[in-house]
């Protein structure tokens, strides 16, 4: 008897339970070694199937995606963002794009708040010196950080996670201001202040924290005129894009003191970040982790193979970008 289930190529490693759901359900093809698939490759593994299960590391260009059309129907991006997807190229060629808004939000905020705090509190700096061996004693100029309540927080992008930040900063009595391309109901402002124009937002934002998606309007935004408009000695936390900071403007204001310190979960061509974050003691880095967690893992798979099915038995998928 043939194999009639829909064949499906997982890029990337998944939970082992999401992983075995896919073989349960599908014609599997799992990535092993986990490394990432070349542009050839991705289209030679896409022309064997008919549907792919992705992460923001595999490029769908428009050059991709005409040559995978006929092959595969959907692709599955286990992530809210879909900046490696050419989103207009896969509707004009019929590939459908589903995406994971939703499940990750409360994580990703989550670790937007750690660094705002870790930030403000030279978390990791702490961290080092401990373990160094080098406190021999307590002092009252020691590890003096930045106090966070009270403080003013500028949100640039008041999205799901954008808002749910705006919650947890409350809790920290935090005055939160943002900007949005649109202003939102008074029901979701939750009294937070709208700005219409972005530099109005900068000039108030002791904490300034990017929560907008990576668009052409957004690429390299936080550059060094931008910078200039924070309030001096302002903290800026990154867990959207890294391509919405210069890299260079930010290390050298991190450098003189411009900016205070900075906690940043995302890079520019990550893993390869910029060199100049590295020894800096005010930088708090983490290794685009904003939704690593077990729960929020397993719901991000369970949400892609949910739109396969989905769209394999017939029925609109629930998370459709095209």
């Amino acid at each position: 008897m043939s194999e009639t289930r829909p064949r499906v190529l997982a890029t990337r490693r998944y939970p082992p339970e999401i992983e075995a759901r896919l073989e349960r359900e599908f014609q599997a093809t799992l990535n092993e070694t986990d490394r990432i698939l070349s542009p050839d490759e991705l289209v030679a593994s896409c022309r064997e199937h008919d549907a792919v299960l992705c992460c923001p590391s595999e490029r769908f260009s428009r050059e991709v995606l005409e040559q995978v059309t006929g092959s595969i129907g959907i692709v599955a991006t286990l992530s809210v963002g879909y900046e490696h997807i050419d989103v207009p190229a896969a509707r004009d060629v019929g590939i459908v794009v589903t995406y994971t808004p939703d499940v990750l939000t409360d994580a990703t905020a989550d670790t937007a708040m750690l660094c705002i705090l870790a930030a403000a509190r030279r978390g990791a700096e702490c961290d080092r010196f401990v373990r160094s061996g080098r406190w021999d004693r307590w002092h009252t100029m020691l590890m003096l950080g930045i106090h966070v309540s009270g403080k003013r927080l500028g949100i640039l992008g008041m999205g799901r996670i954008g808002r749910a930040l705006a919650r947890r900063a409350r809790g920290f009595d935090m005055e939160v201001h943002y900007h949005n391309r649109r202003r939102l109901p008074a029901d979701q402002e939750q009294g937070a202040t709208f700005h219409a124009d972005p530099a109005e937002l900068l000039a108030v934002s002791d904490f300034f924290s990017i929560n907008c998606p990576s668009t052409p309007e957004t690429v390299k935004f936080l550059d060094a005129e931008r910078i200039e408009m924070l309030p001096a000695g302002a903290i800026v936390v990154n867990t959207a894009r890294g391509n919405i900071v210069d890299d260079e403007a930010l290390v050298a204001a991190l450098r003189s003191g411009r900016v205070a310190a900075a906690g940043l979960d995302v890079f520019d061509n990550e893993p390869n970040l910029h060199p100049g974050y590295l020894d800096l003691e005010n930088a708090f880095l983490l290794p685009h982790v904003g939704s690593a967690t077990h729960e929020t893992r397993m719901a991000m798979g369970a949400t892609c193979l949910d739109n396969l099915a989905a769209f394999f038995a017939g029925r609109p998928c629930p998370q459709a970008l095209t």
